[in-house]
């Protein structure tokens, strides 16, 4: 039963990733917003809310190191394995404002977020702090992109406003309830293994979470929409960390122990401070990098699982 769940789980997120796309290019075109910042806002937001849905259950349900695990796991899986697999299928143009302004928001919010952390609780002030900047951001964002002009191409809408708007919720909805029957039987799986709830934590159910940026961000290289891919990806990362960790802790504050998740919290950080360079390294991320990003991932994943 819950291989089933699993596979089901999964089917469902290709179908919704590939309705998302299409509605936020669409509506990226519509609105003279570019695709980055689409994919930096909407889809990064949909994409990450089995992410904020399991946080949220884990902390009521008294299991934290759930709840933390899924979100630092989940951001070493976006930028390591998503968008290394991403750019080997179809490398990227790197935007200018991707590396100027969204990258070190990202570095900086997860230095934040380890500095906050660091008693071991993340209250609810700080989880306050945190979705207070998610919202100035946003709002700066699409207030910047409005006021550029740039729509990110010059191709035309192809649809209904309606059609559009309707393929992002259908798609965003289809998104969250696959993951969720993905991740349900994922940890069936796992704990069928005995592991323990930190390790699933970090994988089983980060991984399972992060299918929704997986697919979304594949199915926008398929489509050649690579700004939807990297924006995605960072632009989950800070909701991860700003949306979903400050929106669990302003509920139910979340408390765990940091010393357990110091490794982990040094391969979330390292992860996005290896990005940089990669970004520089010319205007273009290429198959080599991808390559680099899905070997960092491999060898987390194989120190997480001899640590037990």
């Amino acid at each position: 039963m819950d291989l089933f769940l699993t596979l089901l789980g999964l089917a469902i997120l290709v179908a919704g990733a590939e309705l998302m796309v299409r509605g936020a290019v669409d509506l990226a075109l519509r609105a003279h917003v570019s695709p980055l910042v689409i994919g930096l806002t909407v889809v990064s937001m949909g994409t990450s809310a089995p992410e904020l849905l399991v946080s949220l259950v884990a902390a009521f349900k008294g299991t934290p190191d759930i709840a933390i695990g899924n979100v630092v796991g989940s951001n070493i899986a976006n930028i390591s394995l998503i968008l290394g697999l991403s750019i080997l299928i179809f490398p990227i143009e790197v935007d200018r404002e991707a590396r100027r302004v969204h990258w070190p928001l990202m570095m900086a919010v997860t230095l934040l977020f380890w500095w906050f952390f660091r008693n071991d609780l993340i209250s609810r002030v700080e989880g306050l702090l945190f979705v207070a900047l998610l919202v100035l951001y946003v709002g700066w964002m699409l207030r910047s992109s409005r006021r550029s002009g740039s729509g990110g191409t010059q191709a035309a809408p192809r649809m209904a406003w309606w059609k559009a708007a309707a393929l992002l919720v259908v798609g965003i909805a289809a998104l969250s309830k696959g993951a969720s029957w993905f991740v349900e039987g994922g940890v069936g799986l796992a704990r069928q293994a005995g592991v323990s709830e930190q390790l699933i934590g970090v994988t089983v159910i980060a991984f399972g979470t992060s299918v929704p940026e997986l697919v979304t961000s594949l199915v926008a290289s398929f489509r050649k929409q690579p700004d939807i891919s990297l924006g995605n990806l960072i632009g989950s990362n800070i909701f991860n960390l700003l949306g979903i960790l400050g929106i669990t802790s302003v509920v139910h504050p979340i408390a765990a122990n940091h010393s357990a998740f110091l490794l982990d919290l040094l391969a979330m950080a390292l992860t996005a401070l290896l990005l940089y360079p990669l970004m520089r390294l010319g205007n273009r991320m290429g198959r080599w990098q991808g390559l680099m990003l899905v070997a960092a991932y491999a060898l987390y994943v194989v120190y997480v699982v001899q640590r037990g």
